[in-house]
């Protein structure tokens, strides 16, 4: 039996397999699980996918189900409540964010029917289809001006390469190589 040609960035990890042939790279239109991407990739920064995939269970704990509703909610208690729950990571500013952010998402999703709506506006108008992963960049025109909107907006740890993981994310972008096999499937689901 033939394996599946898959993006090399998997490194073999079971849980980042999972990932990568059920999840990357699909079109997402629930705004539940556009928080839970957007909240896991404030965390991102600066460390690996494969760090917060693996807490990814004690997020959702820690993060009252990735409900936004209830995530702007929180108070100082809970922020000192995260500080101190292991299954996290444990960064006090990123915590503040992913309230902060929880908030302005809402506001976002109110105004524009939905955050995945908005989000649309950033897909770009030309299609790269990438050989190799290694030629897939970290930034885009498109991340960089989604950024740029989302920080006058008031979000907080929005930087260009995070907005471009999470639009690669929710399938605003299909960065699947040519060669894997998620490419021609990811293709036909997109928007």
């Amino acid at each position: 039996m033939k394996e599946r040609v898959r993006c090399p960035w998997n490194a073999n990890d079971p849980q980042m397999i999972e990932y990568h042939d059920t999840e990357w790279g699909v079109p997402v239109s629930d705004d539940k699980i556009q928080f839970e991407h957007h909240l896991m990739e404030i965390f991102q920064a600066g460390l690996s996918w494969r760090t917060i995939l693996h807490r990814r269970e004690g997020f959702r704990k820690a993060f009252a189900g990735f409900d936004p509703k209830k995530v702007v909610a929180f108070g100082e208690k809970d922020v000192q409540r995260l500080l101190n729950d292991e299954g996290i990571i444990r960064n006090n500013q990123k915590i503040r964010a992913a309230i902060n952010n929880a908030g302005k998402f809402l506001a976002l999703a109110e105004t524009h029917g939905s955050y995945s709506l908005f989000l649309q506006q950033f897909r770009p108008k030309l299609k790269i289809v990438y050989k190799t992963d290694e030629n897939i960049p970290a930034v885009t025109v498109e991340s960089e001006a989604l950024s740029k909107e989302l920080k006058n907006l008031g979000f907080q740890f929005v930087g260009p390469i995070t907005c471009y993981a999470h639009m690669q994310s929710v399938g605003i972008v299909n960065d699947h190589i040519k060669s894997c096999f998620r490419f021609d499937e990811i293709e036909k689901l997109s928007f």
